[in-house]
C-alpha cells in the first residue's frame, strides 16, 4: 500500500444566524477513516463555542458517545416509547442525506472476500446483499412457485421492496417508524409507477398491522438490532408469515457465546454500548439465540450464517463518503442524532475487527 493521501479544506460555518462564525481549517484524512470522529468532534465543537451560549449543553450531546456507560450492554435504552421516537427521530433526519450520496438502499453491501472495491462498486453491492440473501434462502425463480405478497419489516426508503416487487411482480407493504421514510418511500414507488404494487406506512414491528398469514415472503433487512423485544419481533415475522412462506432476517448480532461464557466481557459491552447509544438500539443478542426464538415459534428449514467478512469493506466506504465535502456538509446540517451516529461509524470497524459484531442471515420456512 501507498503513503495515506491527505487533502485539505476549509469549511465555512452552516449555522446562518452565528454572524460571529469564522472559517476553520480542516485536514482529512481520507485513507484513515479511523480519525474521522475526531475531526467532526472537533469542528463541530469549535462551532458550537462560537455559535451558542447554550454551548456547553449542545457540546456534551456529542462528547457524552466517548463517556462510558455504566450500564451492561443488556440494559440498552429501556423505554421502549423514548427509543421509538430516537429511532423516528434519527431516520427522519438521515435519510435523505443517506439517499443522496448512497442511493435508496440502506443497508450494507456485499463483496467478495479480499476483494478490491471501487468506490463505485458499493451501490452493485447493495443490490448483491439482496441477491445473495434471496439465494440462501432458496427462493424460487419458478412462475409457479416465485412471492406475490410480500412484507418488509424496516423498509427504510422501500428499496428493498420496491426492488423485489418488479424482479417478482409481487404487492409489497412496509412498515417504518420513521414518517419521513415512509413517505419518501410512496413518493419513488409512484414515481416508478409502482404504487399500485408497492405501499408504505408508520407502523411498529412489533405490532404489525396486518392480519394472520398474510405473506409469503417476509422480509427484515437490518431492522432486528433495532427490536426492544427479540422474542416479540420473532412472533411477529412468523405470525404475518403465510403456511409455507419464507422469512429472511438479515441483522446485527452479537458474537456467539462459548459453552463456558455466562455473557460478554465487560470490554464488549462498553464498545456496544456506545454503538447502542449512537444509533438508538437496544439490548443486542446472537445468531444462536435467534435460532432458539425461531424454533421456538416451531418454524422449520432454519439456516444462519456469517457473512461479516462480506461486508467488511461496507463501513470504511461510508465513512470515506462521510469525509466528502458533500458527506461532511450534509451531516453537519443534519441534526444531532446524525452527527452522534457519524461519530460512532469507527466503532462499528472496531466492533467488526474484535469479532464482536457479526452481520448475520437467518432465513426459515413457516410450515404448511
Amino acid at each position: 500500500m501507498g503513503s495515506p493521501c491527505y487533502s485539505a479544506c476549509t469549511i465555512q460555518s452552516l449555522n446562518p444566524t452565528c454572524p460571529s462564525s469564522s472559517s476553520s481549517s480542516v485536514i482529512f484524512a481520507l485513507h484513515k477513516p479511523q480519525i474521522h470522529s475526531n475531526i467532526i468532534q472537533n469542528y463541530t465543537r469549535r462551532r458550537i463555542i462560537t455559535c451558542s451560549s447554550n454551548s456547553r449543553r449542545r457540546m456534551a450531546s456529542v462528547t457524552a458517545l466517548n463517556a462510558v456507560s455504566s450500564s451492561s450492554v443488556e440494559v440498552g435504552i429501556q423505554n421502549q416509547q423514548e427509543l421509538k421516537k430516537g429511532i423516528a427521530d434519527l431516520y427522519d433526519e438521515s435519510s435523505g442525506i443517506w439517499e443522496d450520496i448512497w442511493g435508496d438502499h440502506m443497508h450494507h453491501g456485499y463483496y467478495e472476500p479480499q476483494s478490491s472495491v471501487e468506490l463505485s462498486d458499493h451501490r452493485a453491492a447493495q443490490i448483491r446483499m439482496i441477491e445473495k440473501a434471496l439465494s440462501f434462502a432458496a427462493i424460487s425463480e419458478d412462475p409457479a412457485k416465485k412471492p406475490t405478497s410480500i412484507v418488509d419489516v424496516g423498509c427504510g426508503i422501500g428499496g428493498s421492496s420496491r426492488y423485489l416487487a418488479k424482479k417478482y411482480g409481487a404487492t409489497a407493504k412496509g412498515i417504518t417508524l420513521s414518517p419521513v421514510q415512509a413517505e419518501r418511500a410512496q413518493a419513488l414507488a409512484d414515481a416508478q409507477g409502482l404504487g399500485d404494487k408497492v405501499s408504505f406506512q408508520v407502523a411498529d414491528a412489533l405490532n404489525q398491522p396486518f392480519p394472520d398469514g398474510q405473506f409469503d415472503l417476509v422480509w427484515s433487512m437490518e431492522s432486528g438490532e433495532h427490536m426492544p423485544n427479540k422474542e416479540k419481533f420473532v412472533g411477529e415475522l412468523a405470525r404475518v408469515a403465510a403456511p409455507g412462506g419464507t422469512i429472511i432476517l438479515v441483522t446485527w448480532c452479537h458474537r456467539d457465546l462459548s459453552p463456558s461464557e455466562e455473557s460478554l466481557t465487560p470490554e464488549e459491552k462498553e464498545l456496544l454500548n456506545k454503538i447502542c447509544k449512537a444509533f438508538y438500539l437496544p439490548a443486542w443478542c446472537s445468531t444462536a439465540d435467534y435460532v432458539k426464538l425461531l424454533q421456538s415459534n416451531s418454524l422449520q428449514d432454519i439456516k444462519a450464517q456469517d457473512w461479516s467478512e462480506n461486508v467488511a469493506p461496507f463501513w470504511p466506504a461510508v465513512i470515506k463518503s462521510a469525509l466528502t465535502w458533500k458527506g461532511l456538509t450534509s451531516v453537519l446540517r443534519s441534526g444531532w442524532k446524525t452527527i452522534k451516529a457519524a461519530l460512532a461509524m469507527p466503532l462499528m470497524i472496531e466492533g467488526y475487527k474484535k469479532g464482536l459484531i457479526k452481520f448475520a442471515i437467518i432465513t426459515c420456512r413457516k410450515p404448511e
